[in-house]
């Protein structure tokens, strides 16, 4: 059975097609990501753990902290980590005063590991769906 030349090109026409789909789809999903300043106007500083209560968040939304960073940094660690208020190896660490992380699916801890910080409630734990 001869499929001829008409079949060859219906074929690559759906393909392109579902690729255009797909990046569509794609777009769609980042169209939908949210940006948070944490803190809110006053920032990344002491006293910021309540701060992701009532919001929701998704995978793909992006924090700003914005702080001093003379003053503060940015500790993106385990669970562990943020319960102890101690930076486990391998933590990433953000220093810029401007950073911006993309949330991943579940559960995400930051912390600020200069002494006393953490422990003056300058972390947050925030879910993501």
């Amino acid at each position: 059975m001869s499929q001829g030349r008409g079949s060859a090109s219906r074929v690559a026409t759906a393909a392109a097609v579902a690729v255009a789909l797909i990046y569509l789809f794609a777009q769609a999903e980042y169209a939908r990501a949210a940006t948070y300043t944490v803190g809110g106007s006053g920032g990344w500083t002491l006293n910021v753990a309540s701060w992701p209560k009532g919001k929701r968040f998704r995978a793909g939304d992006t924090l700003i902290f914005k702080y001093d960073r003379t003053l503060h940094n940015v500790v993106a660690l385990n669970k562990g980590g943020y319960d102890s208020c101690r930076t486990p190896g391998g933590a990433k660490v953000y220093s810029s005063g401007n950073d911006q992380i993309k949330l991943v699916k579940g559960p995400n801890y930051f912390i600020c590991n200069f002494p006393g910080h953490c422990e003056s409630a300058m972390k947050i734990a925030v879910n993501a769906a």
